[in-house]
């Protein structure tokens, strides 16, 4: 699999060196990466790029992941994208909210890195069988 071939996954978190850290694990697993710092860039990206998955924060400035996901989810052009909730509430509510916000797949942070790889690319093979 060449690099343009691999999955493209947009990373959006507003502190960032997590986002950088995340972003460099992933490409350092063969995927290809982008980044949003918030709501607004994230749905912005996804417009543009289109990409495979998304890692969304959800505690996010401006516009919340929990919005843009839902903004992402209400479009033809990105509602089949699959979305991955990244936050640090583990409250026991948090993971439904996020799947009825329109989330795929929820992860709390701190997370390992080959956790959050594991978790990205059994959310890939769900799409891939389809």
């Amino acid at each position: 699999m060449t690099q343009s071939d691999s999955p493209l996954i947009l990373v959006v978190d507003d502190y960032q060196d997590a986002r950088e850290m995340y972003a460099e694990y992933l490409q350092f697993s063969g995927f290809r990466v982008a980044e949003a710092r918030n709501g607004n860039e994230a749905v912005a990206q996804a417009f543009s790029l289109r990409p495979d998955l998304i890692l969304m924060d959800l505690s996010l400035p401006g516009m919340d992941g929990w919005e843009a996901t839902r903004v992402l989810k209400a479009d033809d052009r990105t509602k089949h994208i699959p979305v991955v909730a990244l936050t640090g509430h583990a409250l026991a509510g948090a993971s439904e909210g996020a799947r009825k916000a329109g989330c795929d797949s929820f992860v709390t942070k701190p997370c390992l890195p080959d956790d959050l790889v594991v978790e990205v690319r059994r959310m890939l093979d769900t799409v891939k069988k389809a």
